[in-house]
């Protein structure tokens, strides 16, 4: 066996400081929902007695938030569970992971523990996208997130029956369909549960492990109970609101999905797929703007379809890295994106801009967050 190379190792190195990182934000997620909770109680406490009174509700309210925050806990723990194992060209059984809940779970006690401040701000930003991954349960696996999915899956579906009409691919098996930026993977599961051969493609681990937990260890309809708005602590109609209760998964992912046509791969999306005609259709939903250079996007999905393939793409343009400081970020506006698409290669069969749709929303918030999605479909001529 060839040994690694120096770069290999320290590559090697920072995935496994990455996955620990990421491990310890989900242990961390209730310090720091007990730590919010206490600066609120804080504030109160210190207050003229007259306005404590007039708090007296909200401060019961407090006592509630504790309680689902421990629910939530559950989940997170759950989720983190035997991760060390669950890819399988890669052991993180050295990672200590153990513990499933409770301050046991990695030698913290809530009530005196705090994090170093020069550690602080990094780890407050990994805990808000374990806050996320609660947000996106709900969105792909249960019933409150069925509006969502129906705006945001429901077209890459509906598109995906005009393209292989069952009438002429009666064994669907054989169209092989890849998501990117598969997330917490109901859209994968959804193009699978039609009968087509798909795979979903994620980076991030959040998603990942999220995913991996309610995919294979989620049995039954309902089994699971979180409260994904806990964290929003503005814009409130009512506090009940805030802790409003959503159960999942809403179907059987571990019972029913189809066994032998529906996968999800870990890593960069330009890194893992590279083989050229590979793939009948690219399904991306809320994913090109998620590339520091989505031209490179563009030209890897003519890349690895098939001649006459189809890219069906839904979403915005937020473009994730513009504007930060470290990262070479390019924005093209849709009119030029779609002079590119062209460029590239791909003839445009049909597009329509200002689709509604929503990321994660809370339905009962005060500010609600709606995008003018632009939607495409997009083939690859045959004879290339």
């Amino acid at each position: 066996m060839s040994s690694l190379s120096a770069n290999d190792e320290i590559d090697e190195a920072k995935e496994r400081e990455h996955f620990k990182a990421v491990v310890t934000a989900f242990k961390y997620y209730k310090l720091c929902g007990i730590e919010r909770i206490h600066k609120s109680e804080n504030i109160i406490s210190k207050l003229p007695q007259s306005h404590q009174r007039r708090l007296e509700k909200y401060r019961a309210y407090l006592s509630k938030f504790r309680k689902c925050l421990d629910v939530n806990n559950n989940i997170v723990h759950l989720i983190i569970k035997d991760v060390d194992t669950m890819f399988e060209n890669v052991d993180h059984s050295n990672t200590d992971i153990s513990g499933t809940n409770g301050t046991e779970s990695f030698g913290c006690n809530y009530n005196n523990c705090e994090i170093t401040s020069h550690k602080q701000h990094k780890m407050q930003h990994d805990v808000e996208k374990v806050q996320s991954v609660l947000k996106n349960i709900v969105r792909d696996w249960s019933e409150m997130g069925a509006a969502e999915r129906k705006q945001c899956y429901g077209p890459i579906l509906n598109e995906l029956d005009v393209r292989y009409p069952l009438e002429e691919f009666s064994d669907r098996s054989r169209i092989k369909v890849l998501v990117p930026g598969a997330g917490l993977g109901r859209l994968a599961w959804e193009v699978a549960n039609r009968g087509y051969t798909c795979q979903g493609n994620e980076f991030s681990l959040f998603m990942l492990f999220a995913s991996n937990f309610v995919i294979n260890r989620c049995s039954d309809v309902n089994m699971h109970t979180v409260y994904p708005w806990l964290h929003q602590y503005v814009n409130n109609l009512t506090c009940d609101h805030q802790l409003r209760a959503a159960m999942f998964p809403d179907v059987k992912p571990s019972m029913d999905r189809p066994k032998y046509n529906f996968s999800m791969t870990a890593g960069d999306f330009l890194k893992v797929y590279k083989e050229a005609n590979e793939w009948n259709c690219v399904a991306s939903c809320f994913f090109i703007d998620c590339a520091p250079n989505v031209i490179e996007f563009i030209e890897r999905i003519y890349t690895i379809l098939m001649p006459g393939g189809y890219w069906i793409n839904l979403g915005p343009l937020l473009y994730h890295y513009s504007d930060m400081p470290t990262e070479n970020s390019i924005e093209p506006p849709y009119d030029i994106l779609l002079d590119i698409i062209r460029d590239v290669g791909f003839e445009i069969l049909q597009e329509r801009t200002g689709v509604k749709t929503k990321y994660a929303q809370n339905p009962n918030s005060m500010m609600q967050h709606e995008y003018d999605s632009v939607f495409f479909v997009c083939r690859k001529p045959f004879g290339v």
